[in-house]
């Protein structure tokens, strides 16, 4: 079992990178707190970005009054790292190209996000911002510790606390029930 084991380990690390590489799309990096390559941090921390504000801009719209307030400091706060990453490539000339597009994972909650509305849609949301949150922590702290790319290493050790405090609020809201 052992040598199957280290055997499938093998063959995704000599799988070569395409958007996003096996180890990290596979969440072996995430296990054993391997740092992303600057490419895949940057794919992920855009989607993540992307889902964030295009979910939350569905709670806007569907969702109560604390709800809404929590989707609207999202949508500020991830549209100001998309654009604090975008800047950080075109000004370091680091060659990355930034997704266009959410996950497929992602596009999947969304399309359930869409679906839904009261509070079947806020139990959702709530879920879904634990889990985006909880991602995106894991993500930069990783990438702070072990990333590859000064610059933008030291961009997710500034951005982390303010994704923690995210965490804390989805927690926080996830914990009450939907009104």
């Amino acid at each position: 079992m052992r040598t199957f084991v280290i055997a499938t380990l093998a063959m995704l690390v000599a799988v070569p990178a395409s958007a996003e590489s096996t180890m990290e799309k596979s969440g072996i990096n995430s296990v054993f707190g391997i740092a992303p390559s600057t490419e895949d941090f940057v794919t992920e921390a855009a989607t993540g970005d992307m889902f964030e504000v295009a979910s939350s801009k569905l709670a806007l719209e569907r969702s109560d009054d604390a709800t809404k307030a929590f989707a609207q400091q999202m949508i500020n706060d991830h549209t100001k790292t998309s654009a604090d990453l975008k800047a950080l490539i075109a000004s370091h000339k680091i060659n990355v190209t930034l997704p266009t597009a959410v996950t497929s994972a992602q596009q999947e909650m969304l399309d359930k996000l869409q679906k839904l509305q009261g509070e079947s849609f806020t139990r959702k949301y709530h879920a879904n911002q634990v889990r985006a949150n909880t991602d995106a922590v894991d993500l930069f702290k990783r990438y702070g510790n072990g990333g590859d790319q000064v610059d933008i290493k030291e961009w997710a050790r500034k951005t982390l606390p303010t994704l923690e405090r995210h965490l804390d609020m989805a927690n926080v809201l996830n914990r009450k029930p939907a009104s």
